[in-house]
This record gives structure tokens, sequence and C-alpha cells, in this order.
């Protein structure tokens, strides 16, 4: 899980190729009553490489909006900016402990589910003041956990209705709800505290085998808006990526 924001700590992440597991095969032969062998058993397929079919960090790099699309007045953050480059790293699920609730309110916030992806790509923008951000990743997963890891927002909201705000001593409020027209299929969660003059929205988006991931305080409406626009562009650029694969 990448966890990282202007106001939290950054956990780095190395990206180790993954190991492919060695083709196996099997033979044998059987005879009854003086019958002929049976002929020589077919070898098992090897596991298909993930470049093989999901993109690399470097090609999820290419579907983030780019900083000509962001608001006046924002600028990428360098430090909260990275990718798993041309290397996978092998995917992981964790055991189903209750999540850290604070960890919603920063980048790699998808991570909470539990599923690590293979290859990943994720950049932060921040404004001026450094009080507003938005802040944007794609995941690409193997066989159906990127649909489990969908499944799996609704179960941290459940799991986190409210958390302690260190900076203010107040609650976060913990909403989610499913959101249609983005993708194969959304989450949205929003958290609120009486304490912030803004909330903050986060959106999930799978296509595919990959989840698109935002996390907004831009705009006085706890950063919804923005953060619908923003997976909405990374999900057609994901789409136009995937057909230039195919």
């Amino acid at each position: 899980m990448r966890l990282s924001s202007p106001a939290l700590k950054v956990l780095a992440v190395a990206t180790l190729p993954l190991a492919l597991a060695a083709c196996s095969s099997g033979s044998g032969t059987s005879s009854s009553d003086g019958a002929p062998s049976a002929g020589p058993s077919a070898k098992s397929a090897a596991p298909e490489s993930p470049a093989a079919v999901l993109p690399t960090g470097t090609e999820l790099k290419k579907a983030l909006a780019p900083a000509s699309y962001f608001p006046s007045g924002f600028a990428v953050d360098a430090d909260y900016s990275r990718d798993t480059g041309d290397d996978f790293q092998p995917q992981s699920t964790k055991s189903a402990a209750k999540p850290h609730c604070a960890d919603l309110g920063a980048t790699g916030w998808i991570g909470l589910t539990g599923i690590d992806g293979v290859s990943f790509a994720q950049s932060s923008y921040v404004d001026d003041a450094k009080t507003t951000e938005l802040d944007q990743e794609i995941d690409a997963y193997r066989g159906s956990a990127a649909a489990d890891v969908m499944k799996g927002l609704a179960k941290v909201v459940t799991a986190c209705p409210d958390y302690p705000d260190s900076d203010t001593g107040g609650k976060v409020k913990v909403t989610g709800a499913p959101t249609a027209g983005l993708g194969d299929e959304a989450y949205t969660i929003t958290l609120t505290n009486p304490a912030w003059e803004n909330g903050t929205t986060l959106v999930a988006a799978r296509v595919g085998t990959a989840v698109v991931s935002v996390l907004s305080t831009e705009g006085d409406d706890n950063g919804a808006a923005s953060g619908k626009k923003l997976t909405a562009h990374i999900v057609a650029s994901l789409g136009k990526l995937s057909k230039q694969q195919g």
C-alpha cells in the first residue's frame, strides 16, 4: 500500500520483479489386460507473464492526467509521485484485520482493501497554498482481484464509520456508496469533519483489471465534482491505453 500526503508520512515502495512459477509437466502411462499404454500427457501451461496481459507502471503513468489538466495554481508534488516502472511486484492479499482508518485521508487509500496489485502509477497535485490537493493513482491486478478491490471498499466503510482527526481532535465521518457512469463499476467515499472548511472525496473506478483511485479536496462540495471529473478523465485515458495494447 502506498500511503502519502502533504500532511502524512510517505512509505517508499520497492519495485520488485515478479517471480514466475516454473512450468511443470507430468507423464504417466497405464495398461490393463495388455491394452496399449496411453499417449504422453500434455505439459501444464506455464503461467502467463503479467507483461503479456497487464500494463507496467510506465504505461499506467501515461494514462494519468497531465499537469495541463489541473487548475491554475496547482503543481505536481514530486515527493508523492511514483510508479513501478517496467517491473512488476508480487500481487498480495493481506489479512482481514481492521484497517487503519485514518489512512483514508492519504494517497494510496485504495490499499486499505488489503489487496496490492502488480503495477501502479500515482501522482499528487497541490495548490500554491498547500491547502488543496488532487491525487490520482492507477493499480493493475491479476485475475479477478480488481473486482475484489471494489467489493472491499464497502467493507472498509463499514469498518470505518468514523475515525479521530489528529489535527483537530474531532471525528471524521465516513460515508460511501456505489457510483454510476464511471468505468465498469465505481464507488465513492466522502470524508467530512465539522472542523474542516471542506471535506474530502475519494473515488474508485474499475476498468477491466485496473482500478483508478482519486482523492480530491478541490471545490466547495467536499471535492465531489472535481474528484468525479478527474476519475472520468483517467478512465477514458485508460480505455485508450487498453485499445492500444490490444
